[in-house]
């Protein structure tokens, strides 16, 4: 619990013990100093449930990433274990999809730039 929230509480309740009394005694001024009182005792309150809220969600993140991070090498193995299965289950369709993969890159590497449309070409 964020010390803001015990304090908002604290501001809260104090407001609203002097509005009560400021009421029972007739004093529109401490009525009135009262209200402002416990509205700023709610709004402490209130800034620390969020920041109480902000810390929890910063945790939790910090917990997710750090159990993928020490399960990520166990996600790795059991992937690379499923495609070695594959390829070896299925040798010829895992070599002509290498050799797929291999031409398109070759294409993609030998082609020559295109050339921009002749509208923009600079002859000077």
């Amino acid at each position: 619990m964020d010390k803001d929230r015990i304090a908002g509480a604290a501001k809260e309740f104090a407001g609203k013990v002097e509005g009560a009394a400021g009421e029972l005694a007739g004093d529109a001024k401490t009525q009135a100093a009262g209200r402002a009182r416990e509205a700023a005792g709610t709004v402490q309150n209130l800034y620390g449930q969020a920041k109480d809220a902000a810390r929890e969600a910063g945790e939790a993140a910090a917990s997710m990433a750090r159990d993928a991070y020490e399960n990520s090498g166990d996600t790795l193995e059991s992937g690379t274990k499923a495609v070695a299965k594959t390829v070896r289950d299925n040798p010829l369709g895992s070599l002509l999809i290498a050799g797929g993969i291999g031409f398109a890159l070759a294409l993609m590497m030998t082609r020559s730039a295109r050339r921009p449309p002749p509208r923009w070409r600079y002859y000077g």
